[in-house]
C-alpha cells in the first residue's frame, strides 16, 4: 500500500497553534501549506488535507439503532473522509467535500473520553474510532496511534479499537498499550479486496500487519463488512477465513463481526457513475430498516450462516456477532439472538475483564 500524501494542507487559523498541527507540519514539509479563514471546503477533493478544530463533543453513540441488535460501541472521530475510495463507501453520499480532515485539538478529544469514563467508573467503554475516517490510514502523518494507545493504557475502564483497511501499523510497536487497545481489520475475500478496495492494503498486506500487531501483543480484531453476495462468493470468503488462522492465533482474536452489504439508493446510483465496473449496484435488493437497501433476508442469512461455520471450524471459541440486523436474523442465522443491545454490549466486555 503506498502510504497516502496531499498536495495541498490546508491549515484553519484557530489551529496554526495547536500541537497536533505543528508536528503534523514538520512531517509535510515538502507540501505546498495554506492558511484558511473559513471552513468552507467543498471545492477541494481528497488530494487536500484539512488541519482544523473540532468545537464540539468527540464521543457519541454508534448509528446502529431500532430494529438492529447494536454492541454499543462509542465512537470518537478524530478525523474524517478517506482516500481508498471504496466503491460501497457511505463516506462518498454523506460528507459534501471530498478534502480529508484531521481535528487538532488533540487535548480536547482526550479530555472527552477521560471525564465520560470517569463519571461511570463501574461501566467499561468500548471506543472505535473507524467510523468517520480510517483509523490508521493517515497515522504516518497524524501520529494519532502514538498518543492515543497510551493514553487508554492508563484507564480501567476503556477499550479502544482502532479499525483499519491499510497496512500503516509501524507507529504501534513498542508502544505501552496494557492490552487495552484492539486492532482490527475490515477484511472481505481476495476478489472483493481487488475490485472494490482496489486503493486499500491488499489482503496479504492487512493480514501481515494483523500478524505483527499479535506479535507486539495486541489482540486482533476482523470485520466482514460489508460481506457482497456474487458468484464464488463461497470459495472467496471461506478460503479468506482460512488464510486469516493460518497466521492469527486464534486465542489473540477478540472478536469478528459479519454484515451484509447495505447502502442507500443515492449510493447505488453514485457507485454506478464513479465505479462503472462495481459489483455493488448489481442484484436484487430490498428496503431495510433506516430505508436503506439489503439482499433479501434469506440470502444474508444463509451468509452469516456459512460464514460462521467456516470461522467456528477454524477458530472454534471465537466470538462471531452480527452488525445492524435484528433479531430474526440472529435466530434464523446462528439459532440464538442477545436479548437486547444491552446483553451483547455486556458479552463483549466480558470477553475483555476475561484477558
Amino acid at each position: 500500500m503506498i502510504p497516502y500524501r496531499p498536495k495541498l494542507v490546508l491549515v484553519h487559523h484557530q489551529s496554526l497553534q495547536d500541537r497536533c498541527t505543528q508536528e503534523m507540519l514538520e512531517r509535510l514539509q515538502d507540501i505546498e501549506i495554506r492558511t484558511i479563514c473559513d471552513k468552507n471546503i467543498d471545492c477541494f477533493g481528497n488530494d487536500a488535507l484539512v488541519l482544523m478544530r473540532y468545537p464540539g463533543k468527540f464521543l457519541r453513540i454508534c448509528q446502529g439503532s431500532g430494529a438492529e441488535i447494536c454492541c454499543n460501541i462509542l465512537i470518537v472521530s478524530y478525523a474524517w473522509n478517506c482516500h481508498l475510495e471504496c466503491s460501497y463507501c457511505v463516506l462518498q453520499s454523506y460528507l459534501s467535500s471530498g478534502a480529508l480532515v484531521v481535528c487538532t485539538n488533540f487535548e480536547d478529544l482526550l479530555r472527552d473520553i477521560a471525564d465520560t469514563l470517569k463519571q461511570s467508573p463501574d461501566r467499561t467503554f468500548r471506543i472505535g474510532t473507524g467510523e468517520l475516517a480510517d483509523s490508521l490510514a493517515l497515522d504516518h502523518i497524524t501520529c494519532f496511534s502514538q498518543k492515543i494507545v497510551p493514553f487508554f493504557a492508563s484507564l480501567p475502564n476503556g477499550i479502544l479499537e482502532l479499525k483499519t483497511k491499510s497496512d500503516q501499523v509501524s507507529n504501534l510497536r513498542n508502544l505501552d498499550h496494557g492490552g487495552h487497545t484492539i486492532v482490527s481489520w475490515s477484511m472481505n475475500s481476495r476478489e472483493i479486496c481487488c475490485t472494490e478496495e482496489s486503493k486499500a492494503a491488499s489482503f496479504e498486506e492487512r493480514l501481515d500487519a494483523a500478524r505483527r500487531c499479535q506479535e507486539w501483543g495486541y489482540r486482533i480484531g476482523f470485520h466482514f463488512d460489508p460481506i457482497i453476495y456474487y458468484e464464488g462468493w463461497e470459495t472467496g470468503y471461506r478460503d479468506a477465513i482460512r488464510d486469516i488462522f493460518n497466521v492469527i492465533d486464534p486465542d489473540n482474536v477478540a472478536w469478528i463481526s459479519l454484515g451484509a452489504l447495505r447502502f442507500t439508493p443515492h449510493l447505488r446510483e453514485m457507485a454506478r457513475k464513479r465505479f462503472p465496473e462495481s459489483r455493488v449496484p448489481c442484484g436484487e435488493f430490498v428496503p431495510g430498516h433506516h430505508g436503506k437497501l439489503r439482499y433479501f433476508r434469506p440470502i444474508r442469512e444463509e451468509m452469516y450462516r456459512k460464514m460462521r461455520a467456516w470461522i467456528r471450524s477454524a477458530a472454534p471459541h471465537v466470538f462471531v456477532y452480527l452488525c445492524m440486523e435484528s433479531r430474526v436474523v440472529w435466530e434464523n442465522s446462528f439459532g440464538e439472538a442477545p436479548q437486547n443491545a444491552s446483553q451483547l454490549a455486556q458479552k463483549m466486555n466480558d470477553l475483555f475483564r476475561s484477558r
